[in-house]
């Protein structure tokens, strides 16, 4: 067994007197080199906390953060909000014959009305949402099954969708276009919304379908295969998705430029959400008149044609109207939060000041016992 050893010379990239008078070689230095970087010689700087630097950061954050919560948690509050469950599993809400018999395989459309009443009016543009609750978008298979090529408009992608699809592949020996399980499971529920005057007469509130999705996803995202000119024969050869009624050529024929994979609902339906229990723009209700509310107090219906089943899964179904402010919709957390910092700070502050104050015994004179 041999033994090997080393001095500080051979380290460096000297040879050992032996290795000098014909040894295999010169050993290589494993010393970094001699430079600021290497050896650890680069300026630097340590903060040294002390109560003089602590103690303002704590009062001055505190001070700070208190007010933008009571501002974010008061604009919040004036976001004004209706909500109404149409689900339908109460025995007296009027849509539970709808939720009971309806079905994916129902070909005749359940037809519902719902009345409540605005006790404030709401002001400026309004914005209609539907809310789905325990129904889990986020879901890893779920999230995957869609094939982005072909909701560019790739014209192979619209005739071999990718394997991602599966089981929504194809139907009949047909590509499915649009292929995947979130735009075979896309809601597609009508919502129309009435008010009723004075006089008991219905009046048809207008509701604004196109602006409600996001602009990259309408103009770079989605686009129909060969233009929006027939969107028939240029999905000629595939087959509409498994709980579909209708082709996707068909979902506006009335607008070419809100039809087939650029149609609005389907965007926004395409984008998959977070939680299990979400809402989702439906239409907008702008305002006309700078003197009248865009939603009266009064009394309204809410007609709905239940195309959507969900107590197979325990879903529930809404429908929220809600105005935005400046940092979006009602959701006081982003201010409460900001209090609750802030809060944490000031008090924090406060101790660490009096402990600072309390226990402090430096003496500049301080006595040497002899």
């Amino acid at each position: 067994m041999m033994a090997s050893s080393y001095n500080a010379k051979e380290e460096d990239g000297h040879h050992s007197g032996s290795a000098s008078h014909g040894g295999a070689g010169v050993a290589k230095s494993k010393k970094p080199d001699n430079t600021a970087f290497k050896q650890q010689r680069l300026p630097a700087w340590q903060p040294i906390l002390t109560a003089g630097t602590v103690l303002p950061a704590f009062f001055v954050i505190g001070l700070i953060f208190i007010p933008i919560g009571i501002g974010l948690y008061v604009t919040s509050n004036n976001i004004k909000e209706f909500e109404i469950d149409y689900t339908g599993v109460d025995m007296n809400s009027p849509c539970y014959s709808c939720a009971k018999n309806f079905s994916w395989n129902s070909t005749t459309p359940c037809v519902c009305s719902v009345d409540f009443t605005l006790e404030q009016p709401f002001e400026s543009n309004v914005f209609m949402y539907y809310g789905l609750s325990n129904f889990y978008q986020n879901h890893r298979r779920y999230v995957k099954s869609r094939d982005d090529s072909q909701l560019n408009g790739d014209s192979s992608a619209l005739t071999s969708p990718s394997k991602e699809c599966e089981p929504y592949r194809t139907s009949e020996g047909l590509p499915i276009a649009p292929c995947g399980a979130i735009a075979n499971s896309l809601f597609n529920d009508t919502l129309d919304l009435y008010h009723i005057d004075i006089n008991g007469s219905r009046n048809a509130i207008p509701l604004v379908k196109k602006g409600i999705a996001w602009w990259t996803d309408k103009h770079v995202k989605f686009r129909n295969p060969g233009g929006n000119a027939n969107l028939t024969v240029a999905f000629q050869g595939t087959s509409k998705p498994v709980n579909w009624r209708k082709p996707v050529y068909e979902l506006d024929p009335s607008d070419p430029e809100n039809n087939g994979f650029i149609n609005e609902d389907f965007i926004v339906w395409m984008r998959t959400a977070a939680l299990p229990t979400f809402r989702k723009l439906y239409r907008i209700i702008q305002k006309k008149s700078s003197t009248t509310p865009t939603l009266p107090s009064g009394k309204y219906v809410l007609d709905i044609t239940y195309n959507y089943p969900v107590l197979s899964f325990d879903g529930r179904k809404r429908m929220i109207l809600s105005t935005i402010s400046w940092m979006g919709g009602k959701n006081p957390f982003l201010g409460i939060a900001y209090i609750t910092v802030g809060s944490i700070c000031f008090f924090l502050g406060v101790v660490l000041l009096i402990i600072h104050h309390k226990y402090d015994t430096r003496n500049n004179s301080a006595d040497i016992p002899n």
